[in-house]
C-alpha cells in the first residue's frame, strides 16, 4: 500500500510546491499582454484624433491636443492673451478642441465682421451650457432662445422697454440719486479703505431692481427684497461662471458630477419666489386701482418693467404669446449686469 501511494503524493507535493511559480510567470505574461493592447489602443487613438481629425473636411487650423480632453490641459487663465498665441500660429480662423466639443476662434476685426454681421443670422444660435439652460428656466431667455419667431419677440421687447432711449431717460435722477449716494458713502469714509467693487455692484442692483419693479414694492419691503437680491445675484454670478465639465463632455452631464445644476436649481427657486411675489403683488395693484386710476395716472406714477411685461401679456397678439415663465425668463436676464467680464463674453460672444 505505501508503494501504491508513494508516487502519488510525490506528484502532488511537487505540484504545490512548483505553483506558485507557474503562476507568477502565467501572471507576468497577462500583465505585458495588457499593457501591449492598451498602449496599441492607446497609440491607435492618437493617431485618428491628429490625422483623421485634422484633415476633417472644411475644418480650420488649430492645436491638436490630446485624446478625450482636447486642448483642456494646456489652456491659459488669460485666455485673451492664450488665443493670441494661437492666432500668430495658426491664422484668424483656429479651431480648438475642449473635451468633446470643438470651438471656432476668431480673431481678427474682418473674420468677427462677418460672422457677427454679414452672416449674424447663421452663427445667432449659442449652445446652451447646463447652469445656463438652469437659469433661465430651460433656455427660456433672450441670450439662449434659438433664433426664429420667439427670439425676435423678445428682442423688440428688450430693445423696446429694456435698452431704449425713453426708458434710460425716465429713470434719469434714480441714476444721479444712487451715484450722490455713492459718492456721498465715500466721501463719509475719507482717509479709510473701502471696497470700491462692491459699492459699485450696489449702486447698479439698486437702479436695475428700480427698473424691474421700482413701483411696485417701496419702503422696506423694498430694501429687504433688495438685500435678498444682492445675495442671491452674486452666488448666481459665481455658479454661472464656474468650469463644469459637462459643458465639455455633455455625456456626462446627467450625472451632474460637480453639483452645478444641483446647486443651480435651488438658487433659481428661491428667485422664482420672488419673481412670483412681485407679480403677485403687481396683478393685486393693478387690480386694485383699475377702477380708480385711469392709464395716464399709471404712467406718471412710473411704469416699471415687471408692469410692463404683464401688459404685454394681456395684449398678445396670439401669435407669439408671452408666457409668465418668459417674464421671469427675461426678469432673471436683469442678473446679467453683475456678471464678470469674462463670464459676460461667455454669455453674450458677440460683444468681442
Amino acid at each position: 500500500m505505501p508503494a501504491l501511494t508513494s508516487p502519488f503524493i510525490t506528484s502532488f507535493s511537487h505540484a504545490i510546491l512548483t505553483w506558485p511559480v507557474q503562476n507568477t510567470s502565467l501572471t507576468k505574461d497577462y500583465v505585458s499582454l495588457l499593457i501591449l493592447v492598451l498602449s496599441t489602443v492607446f497609440a491607435l487613438t492618437w493617431y485618428l484624433w491628429i490625422f483623421c481629425l485634422r484633415k476633417e473636411k472644411g475644418s480650420p487650423p488649430g492645436p491638436s491636443g490630446l485624446p478625450l480632453v482636447g486642448s483642456l490641459p494646456f489652456l491659459d487663465p488669460e485666455l485673451h492673451t492664450y488665443f493670441a498665441r494661437l492666432a500668430r500660429k495658426y491664422g484668424p480662423v483656429l479651431k480648438i478642441m475642449l473635451g468633446s466639443k470643438a470651438g471656432i476662434i476668431i480673431t481678427s476685426p474682418s473674420a468677427a465682421r462677418e460672422v457677427l454681421k454679414d452672416h449674424d443670422v447663421t452663427f445667432a444660435n449659442r449652445d446652451v451650457p447646463a447652469a445656463g439652460r438652469a437659469a433661465s428656466y430651460g433656455g427660456r431667455d433672450i441670450v439662449w432662445t434659438p433664433y426664429g419667431p420667439e427670439w425676435r419677440m423678445l428682442r423688440k421687447v428688450c430693445v423696446l422697454k429694456m435698452l431704449s432711449n425713453t426708458t434710460l431717460d425716465s429713470v434719469y435722477g434714480l441714476r444721479r440719486r444712487e451715484v450722490r449716494e455713492t459718492v456721498r458713502y465715500f466721501y463719509g469714509r475719507a482717509g479709510s479703505p473701502v471696497n470700491v467693487g462692491e459699492q459699485m455692484f450696489l449702486t447698479v442692483l439698486n437702479v436695475v431692481t428700480s427698473m424691474m419693479w421700482g413701483g411696485t414694492v417701496q419702503g422696506e419691503a423694498r430694501a429687504r427684497l433688495g438685500a435678498e437680491f444682492r445675495q442671491l445675484v452674486t452666488e448666481f454670478t459665481a455658479l454661472l461662471g464656474k468650469p463644469n465639465v459637462s459643458d465639455f463632455f455633455p455625456g456626462l452631464a446627467r450625472f451632474d458630477l460637480q453639483g452645478v445644476v444641483k446647486q443651480m436649481n435651488v438658487l433659481v427657486g428661491r428667485l422664482d419666489k420672488i419673481f412670483e411675489m412681485m407679480i403677485e403683488q403687481r396683478l393685486r395693484i393693478e387690480k386694485d386701482t383699475e377702477a380708480a386710476a385711469t392709464t395716464g395716472d399709471r404712467e406718471r406714477a412710473g411704469e416699471d418693467f415687471l408692469q410692463y411685461l404683464l401688459k404685454l401679456k394681456e395684449e398678445e397678439d396670439g401669435k407669439i404669446p408671452l408666457t409668465m415663465v418668459g417674464i421671469k425668463a427675461l426678469l432673471m436676464v436683469r442678473a446679467y449686469p453683475f456678471l464678470p467680464l469674462p463670464v459676460i463674453l461667455q454669455l453674450q460672444p458677440d460683444l468681442y
